[in-house]
C-alpha cells in the first residue's frame, strides 16, 4: 500500500467516525484529522525503512556500541504526536456522546 492510500485511508476512517459529531466541533478538529492521516502514513513509510533496517546500528566489533537510526527517532516522535492527536479527538467524541446522553435525560 502506499503512503498516499494510507493518508486516505486514515482520512476518510476519521472522517466517518465524526459525522455525527456537531459541525462546529467537526470543523475544530478537522486540522488535527488531517495531521492524524498524514503522520499514520508517514509512519507507515518509516515503519517499512525500520523493519529493513532495524531502528538501532551496532558495531561491527563492539556490539556494546550503539547509534539509533535516525529514521527510528522520526518515527517515535510521529507516534508520541499521533497518539496525542488520537487522544484529543477521543476526547472530542466523548464529550459529543456525553452532551447527547445530556439531551436524552430530558425524556426518561
Amino acid at each position: 500500500m502506499s503512503k498516499s492510500e494510507i493518508f486516505k485511508k486514515e482520512l476518510l476512517k476519521l472522517t466517518e467516525i465524526f459525522t455525527e459529531v456537531d459541525e462546529q466541533k467537526r470543523q475544530l478538529v478537522e486540522g488535527l484529522i488531517e495531521d492524524a492521516a498524514f503522520l499514520k502514513s508517514e509512519n507507515y513509510e518509516l515503519k517499512e525503512v525500520l523493519k529493513e533496517i532495524g531502528m538501532v546500528n551496532f558495531h561491527p566489533q563492539q556490539k556494546q556500541l550503539q547509534k539509533p537510526v535516525e529514521a527510528a527517532k522520526q518515527y517515535l516522535k510521529n507516534v508520541n504526536s499521533y497518539a496525542v492527536i488520537i487522544k484529543t479527538l477521543n476526547g472530542v467524541l466523548n464529550k459529543n456522546i456525553i452532551e447527547d446522553d445530556d439531551d436524552m435525560s430530558e425524556f426518561e
